[in-house]
């Protein structure tokens, strides 16, 4: 057996700078100062207007600020060398942070909700056109600060979960703002609960995906938009590849894939074109960023396995 892990497979490991992260630091600087300008509008003006709704999503959006701090650190931890200990560097603490915002989010909506039910037994008036105006800016802070954040959401958990909190918060805004024309028109106070309710509904729907994908990829899960099998078709039809297996694909971060393999190459070393090709192939296809291929010399019959 031929172990090229260490060897001319080096060159596989991943360090590919081009498909580095993009650097968010601006967008989470930025982000977070509107964010924390429109609470202090918010809480003014929700207790002006004895709005829970405002309320709510002032303390909502007062999470989300610490979730965007976390995702912030995360972000910048991410980018320490690797050292002695830590041979991968602080990658995973972007997935922590991933996790984190989802408790985090899953934690205000039942604060939110005991505030709601409880109006609903001690209903207080509503100045509508207050909410209206104040969650109208919000509509505008939270809807700005989610499109810094749209060009990372599909490749990166930790910036999907600051975009998936902004978006949220946005249709939160758009919620109240219809709460607060419905109470001017009918002066029903109970919509305001109600609409409280709702705040609590749109997080958690929003939250759910997140969670999921964020517990899977900390229990070293295969990546949701890669499908196993075909890494491994990928991998036997590479040139002189008769078998293929020990294939292991994990998330070293919220936006790197690492993959290890055994390829099975009666007529033993490949060269290093072979290991381009590969390459190419894994990142290409898969955003596989971090492969290390040991190559073994023999008839195949091996069992797939950890």
């Amino acid at each position: 057996m031929l172990d090229l892990s260490h060897g001319p497979a080096a060159r596989l490991n991943g360090h590919s700078h081009s498909h580095a992260p993009r650097d968010f630091n601006f967008a989470f600087a930025l982000g977070i100062g509107l964010n924390l300008v429109f609470i202090g509008i918010e809480a003014v003006f929700g207790i002006y207007a004895n709005s829970t709704a405002l309320l709510a999503d002032a303390g909502h959006n007062l999470g989300d600020v610490f979730g965007l701090l976390i995702a912030w650190g995360a972000a910048l931890l991410t980018r320490r060398p690797p050292n002695d200990r830590y041979t991968y560097g602080l990658r995973a603490s972007s997935i922590l942070a991933a996790l984190g915002n989802a408790l985090l989010l899953m934690l205000a909506c039942g604060g939110i909700a005991w505030e709601a039910l409880g109006r609903f037994a001690t209903p207080k008036p509503v100045e509508g056109m207050t909410v209206i105006i104040v969650a109208a800016i919000g509509i505008v802070v939270n809807g700005f600060t989610a499109w810094l954040f749209m060009a990372g959401r599909k490749t990166d958990l930790n910036i999907r979960g600051a975009y998936l909190h902004m978006v949220a918060d946005a249709g939160v805004s758009l919620g109240v703002v219809i709460a607060g024309v419905v109470i001017m028109l009918s002066g029903w106070q109970w919509i305001d609960p109600v609409t409280s309710l709702v705040i609590v509904a749109v997080i958690l729907w929003s939250t759910f995906g997140l969670l999921r994908d964020s517990i899977n990829l900390a229990m070293a899960a295969v990546p949701s938009y890669i499908k196993l099998s075909d890494v491994r078709d990928c991998l036997a039809s590479l040139p002189g590849v008769t078998s293929v297996h020990h294939v292991h694909v994990w998330a070293m971060s919220t936006s790197e894939v690492a993959l290890t393999a055994h390829l099975v190459i009666p007529g033993g070393h490949p060269g290093d074109a072979f290991y381009k090709v590969a390459e190419r192939e894994l990142r290409q296809r898969f955003n596989i960023l971090h492969p290390t291929l040991q190559i073994e010399i023999g008839d195949g019959a091996h069992a797939d396995g950890g």
